[in-house]
């Protein structure tokens, strides 16, 4: 991968991704792109989870015009990369430093958003009945040490006692007897409402669900100039021109590096690195005790995440590169081969046939924030957990551009802090990453 959000200007004449995901799928016939004038009510730049829904919830709730404008082809970019995990994700801050910061009834609002946000996902595919291969519900947390394990048993009482959500917390011995034989184990959480999906299926799931409304749609469309002119927005593509009253950037990690000022220097581009095995033969699945085909993650900061695809196969991502120049190169997907044997001994000799990589959005206060004010808006900083929250963050954009009041929570009433020295993020990055590996190995 050349593409680089810190570096490169624009995000546009990108490939198709090639992942497991796009093995799986037909790729579909290019649309067109935006070769005039034109002129819409609401501009939705980028072809995503949160740019198709946000013109579906436009199109079905409020009867408001969105036309979609695409860099590349829709499921090029984190919506056809990610792992698939439909899950709640509160970024890196935990429901108990919540409390503390915000107080326990903003963290109930923020815990009930997380929950309709998978909620919401799992409506969209049986409404549209989106053949996306989703799996049985179940996400597991896996403590990586005793340290972490005392704290995610911390955590698992907090969810039952405050949140109302059945939190079932396992000892190593339940772990391995119902689920997995994980050596890096001390223990787990179980939450009830995940569950994983080909990612790239459900991406091209919500684009059919948008196409049968009539919703605009246009591919190789990459926004290369944006100016604001009076009440009216003025989009200019390599073809045409989009003429809108209100914007929104939906391109999350695959952001232009200079774009507006709302969103320059907002947020930090992380490769996420993803290896996708040869399937499993009964001898391994005996071996690995891998009984489960539930979305898995673990507590180090530097995380793991992995689950047992419909073929057996298992998928196992991490970090990646801190560079786009460096996203290629095969030792990131050796290191994460290697972290998965620590954790599955048994595979060591197993066929890698699968690995790629691909942006997510970190935001500097951990979480993400769906923001609009002044004719545009945006949804950026979901941490690796916009699969679900793209959804909720959609419904509740269209929501506030139809002038309805969002909830009093700091998902939606705060805009995305500014990286101070945002020049030296890679800097930081590089020395978080060393800071994280250290505690993630002997704290």
């Amino acid at each position: 991968m050349s593409y680089d959000p810190l570096l490169s200007q624009y995000p546009d004449a990108q490939p198709w991704p090639d992942t497991y995901w796009a093995s799986r799928v037909s790729k579909p016939k290019l649309l067109s792109p935006l070769a005039r004038r034109e002129h819409t009510d609401v501009a939705i730049i980028g072809g995503g989870y949160t740019g198709l829904l946000t013109a579906y919830y436009l199109a079905t709730e409020f009867n408001i015009q969105a036309t979609v404008l695409e860099a590349n082809q829709i499921g090029f970019g984190a919506s056809g990369r990610n792992a698939g995990f439909v899950l709640k994700g509160s970024g890196r801050m935990g429901y108990g430093e919540m409390a503390r910061k915000w107080g326990l009834e903003t963290t109930k609002g923020i815990y009930r958003e997380f929950s309709q946000a998978v909620e919401r996902v799992e409506q969209l595919i049986e409404s549209h009945k989106i053949a996306c291969d989703r799996q049985p519900k179940g996400y597991l947390k896996i403590a990586h040490n005793g340290a972490a394990y005392k704290t995610l048993k911390g955590a698992a009482d907090f969810i039952a006692e405050h949140l109302g959500d059945d939190a079932q917390f396992l000892s190593a011995e339940e772990l391995k007897r119902d689920y997995m034989d994980n050596h890096q184990a001390f223990g787990a959480l179980r939450l009830q409402d995940g569950f994983g999906v080909n990612p790239l299926k459900l991406c091209l799931g919500y684009k059919q669900a948008l196409q049968s409304l009539g919703v605009s749609l246009y591919e190789s469309s990459c926004v290369k100039l944006w100016l604001k002119e009076g009440t009216h927005h003025r989009l200019v593509t390599d073809k045409g021109e989009l003429i809108a009253k209100q914007v929104i950037s939906a391109g999350n990690a695959y952001t232009p590096k200079t774009f507006n000022s709302a969103i320059d220097n907002r947020y930090l581009p992380i490769l996420s690195n993803i290896i996708v095995t040869a399937p499993l033969s009964e001898a391994q699945l005996l071996q690995t005790g891998l009984k489960t085909h539930q979305v898995t993650m673990d507590t180090r900061r530097l995380k793991y995440y992995y689950r047992l695809l419909d073929d057996n196969r298992l998928l196992f991502g991490g970090r990646g590169a801190i560079s786009g120049k460096d996203a290629s190169d095969p030792r990131y997907g050796e290191r994460l081969k290697r972290a998965m044997c620590d954790c599955f001994p048994s595979l060591a000799d197993i066929d890698i046939t699968h690995n790629w990589t691909g942006w997510i959005a970190a935001a500097m206060d951990d979480m993400p924030h769906v923001f609009s004010a002044k004719g545009y808006g945006y949804s950026l900083g979901y941490c690796g957990a916009g699969v679900a929250f793209s959804a909720q963050a959609a419904f509740r954009l269209a929501q506030r551009i139809a002038g309805q009041a969002l909830p009093e929570l700091p998902l939606y009433q705060t805009p995305l802090p500014t990286f101070p020295f945002a020049r030296l993020r890679r800097l930081g990055q590089r020395g978080y990453y060393q800071y994280a590996w250290l505690r993630d190995r002997y704290f």
